[in-house]
């Protein structure tokens, strides 16, 4: 998970690195059980003397297959191959499937590190972080950041680290 080691710069070293919080999935999860459970139920209850029974159960699978994969396979693997690394000189966020997509946000160029919780968010641990860069973005936010504050803390350290000139955090 993360910036593969070759990937890092001299004297550059990971700090934290992560996926999303574990929330994203919750939708995925329900939706693979409700689907599980009712094809389970259509197919069971496809009565066996009927002329084209079988062919109706493996309609039946093929859908449930399909939508397995759409709402609950594919956000899985979303939220797998999403991938935030703070190191020591950047905040590197990676996402995609078969396509990938990195966005590097160099230290010294953040202005301010916020972040939001709402009340569910406050119980899980996680919230938006809220970064302003002095780049063409601007302000970016991530949201379902778990540990959201030690995050928050960690990266506002090394940013005050990197204007200060301490990029090593020494």
């Amino acid at each position: 998970m993360g910036l593969a080691d070759h990937y890092l710069t001299e004297g550059e070293r990971v700090v934290h690195s992560f996926h999303p919080h574990w929330k994203r999935l919750i939708v995925p999860f329900l939706a693979l059980v409700l689907v599980v459970a009712a094809s389970s139920v259509a197919i069971y209850f496809i009565p066996s003397d009927y002329e084209y029974s079988g062919i109706v159960r493996i309609a039946v699978a093929v859908v449930a297959v399909v939508l397995l994969t759409w709402w609950s396979f594919i956000p899985y693997l979303k939220w797998k191959t999403t991938s935030y690394t703070l190191t020591s000189h950047r905040f590197a966020i990676s996402t995609g499937i078969l396509n990938k997509a990195d966005d590097d946000i160099p230290l010294a160029k953040v202005n301010s590190v916020s972040s939001d919780q709402r009340f569910l968010e406050r119980i899980l641990g996680c919230g938006t972080l809220r970064v302003e860069s002095a780049s063409e973005k601007g302000e970016i936010d991530y949201k379902d950041i778990p540990k959201i504050q030690t995050v928050r803390q960690e990266l506002f350290r090394l940013v005050e680290d990197a204007s200060d000139g301490n990029i090593d955090g020494k």
